[in-house]
């Protein structure tokens, strides 16, 4: 008499295996920021920790070794990141400022690059956001401060141009194994998956694609 019932899983989210990866490159549309943010927190709550162990061995007097830290970070293999979110309206900044800022501020190393794109305000290749592009990179060039943010968070006003963001990481990291992390609608799932593809055919650097879609 009681119901039958059937469970289909459990299902892994496809993020959830960052840490495999040397190099990152995670992208986030809209509300598809959270479980990218999700990843930045926790590779600063991890190079926290390795910093307070580097640290603490040096004051024990002991030498700071591959061997040492593998005993605890052996699966935590991610030296450098990339994060990109879009959102179409101004006022979705405020959703996640707070945390970017807090990633932006604990990154001593700088080991993270934070851009976030608005693209209702200018489309790509507007005089407008082209000089507002310049003034940043001065700035920040200059100061290390984005001047929309006021943080290291760097603010765009177009859409991002995606082969040029695979190239840009493929010259810095030639010959690496870049996990390429998607949250978002489906319409973008194509041009990142076959750039991932172009990319590890023709440069020496391989570009595994992951996606999670709504």
């Amino acid at each position: 008499t009681f119901p039958k019932v059937l469970i289909d899983g459990p299902y892994g989210a496809p993020a959830q295996d960052y840490r495999e990866y040397e190099v990152v490159l995670l992208v986030g549309l809209g509300i598809g920021a959270t479980p990218m943010i999700s990843i930045l927190k926790d590779m600063v709550n991890n190079f926290k920790a390795m910093e307070e162990e580097d640290g603490f061995a040096i004051e024990e007097g002991s030498p700071v070794t591959t061997n040492h830290k593998d005993t605890r970070f052996s699966d935590f293999k991610t030296r450098r990141a990339y994060f990109y979110w879009v959102t179409r309206e101004q006022g979705s900044f405020d959703w996640f400022k707070g945390v970017m800022n807090e990633v932006a501020e604990e990154d001593r190393r700088g080991l993270i690059e934070l851009h976030s794109y608005c693209t209702s305000v200018y489309e790509q290749g507007d005089a407008r956001s082209a000089l507002i592009a310049m003034v940043q990179s001065i700035n920040h060039a200059k100061n290390g401060m984005d001047i929309v943010s006021g943080t290291r968070v760097k603010s765009h006003f177009a859409k991002p141009n995606w082969r040029t963001v695979y190239k840009r990481i493929a010259l810095n990291h030639p010959a690496a194994r870049v996990g390429v992390f998607y949250c978002g609608p489906s319409t973008l799932t194509q041009e990142l998956r076959q750039l991932s593809l172009d990319f590890s055919h023709n440069t020496s650097t391989k570009y595994d694609f992951h996606k999670e879609n709504f």
